[in-house]
């Protein structure tokens, strides 16, 4: 029987409802009892490693950096096969894709959750769990990268968004569809992640802000944000990636006098961003200003790889590269 360390973080699976106030709230002895799942123990041995206990929204990039190492320790041994982690769904998907680039080893990581908390009715926590050690524990996960797995669906942390802010069939991977199934006791793969990447690195840089455009933007809100500490932006653009005029004039200022590397993303959640119309904001006007465009990643997930490459360097050029030349970019 192969072993997987059971990370707990917290979340809705770890909640239960307050009899004062209605609402769910983290519960300290449902993390643990995450391992008394039925049938788990008839799957895998577990060994529980209690991170912590909070709400995804107070999941923080030191913490994902922590949560990384802590990762990378465990699939180091060699009685070790895989590792699930129990999380939010709020800041899942940017938890998974911090793991995917961070992570060195293939073994299988499964990030998995609950859209209810463990004494509502009809609970998806323990069946998600449950399912989640079966893909970590199948020999076709390995070399997969980081997975979500809720709902006995298989998607990549790169491609995988949370789409529903109540329903249990809340991760969908838009444009791509999961990597496979979950069906009974049997894992069923339709494909592998080609776009997945690891980078080396040894520190990342947390300011970085995720500013979202809109008709009539003035861009006096993005030429504010250096002035407030933040060192690099993701800015979600219209459709192919582009902006109204005067947010393409504070764009270019922002580069050419402060520069700070502005990652250009789309509010669409299909396609990929691409300098094509070259009309005074368009994106073709946006990339000869400088501006770094991030095929095929959410504004959400082009963030945690600019903290990632912003760790390394501060150069806007060499940043570039991480963006446009590497899986899924534009070569």
């Amino acid at each position: 029987m192969k072993r997987i360390a059971l990370i707990t973080t917290g979340g809705t699976i770890a909640m239960t409802k307050d009899p004062k106030t209605g609402g769910a709230v983290p519960t300290f002895s449902a993390n643990r009892s995450i391992t008394e799942i039925d049938r788990l123990n008839e799957i895998a041995m577990i060994e529980h490693h209690g991170f912590s206990n909070l709400p995804s929204p107070h999941i923080s990039p030191s913490l994902m950096w922590k949560l990384s190492k802590l990762v990378d320790s465990l699939l180091e041994r060699d009685d070790i096969s895989g590792v699930v982690i129990t999380h939010g769904t709020d800041t899942l998907e940017e938890t998974a894709y911090f793991l995917d680039l961070t992570i060195k080893s293939e073994k299988p990581v499964v990030c998995t959750a609950a859209m209810r908390s463990i004494d509502e009715l009809g609970t998806d926590g323990p069946r998600n769990v449950v399912s989640s050690v079966r893909v970590a524990i199948n020999s076709m996960a390995i070399g997969m990268g980081t997975m979500v797995c809720l709902n006995d669906e298989i998607h990549a942390a790169r491609e995988v968004t949370k789409t529903y802010t109540s329903n249990v069939a809340t991760f969908d991977s838009p444009g791509y569809g999961p990597l496979g199934i979950v069906d009974e006791d049997k894992i069923i793969f339709y494909r592998k992640p080609l776009q997945r990447e690891t980078i080396e690195v040894k520190q990342i840089e947390e300011k970085i802000a995720l500013y979202k455009t809109f008709t009539g933007d003035s861009g006096q809100i993005l030429k504010s944000l250096p002035q407030i500490g933040f060192k690099g932006i993701v800015l979600e653009a219209f459709g192919r990636g582009n902006v109204p005029p005067k947010v393409a004039d504070t764009i270019e200022r922002l580069i050419r006098e402060a520069g700070i590397p502005i990652i250009i993303t789309s509010r669409c959640f299909k396609g990929r961003v691409l300098g094509i119309y070259g009309y005074k904001g368009g994106g073709l006007q946006l990339e000869k200003a400088g501006a770094i465009f991030a095929p095929g990643l959410s504004p959400q997930k082009a963030r945690i790889k600019l903290m990632i490459a912003m760790g390394i360097t501060k150069d806007i050029e060499h940043i570039r590269e991480y963006f446009l030349h590497s899986k899924g970019g534009q070569k």
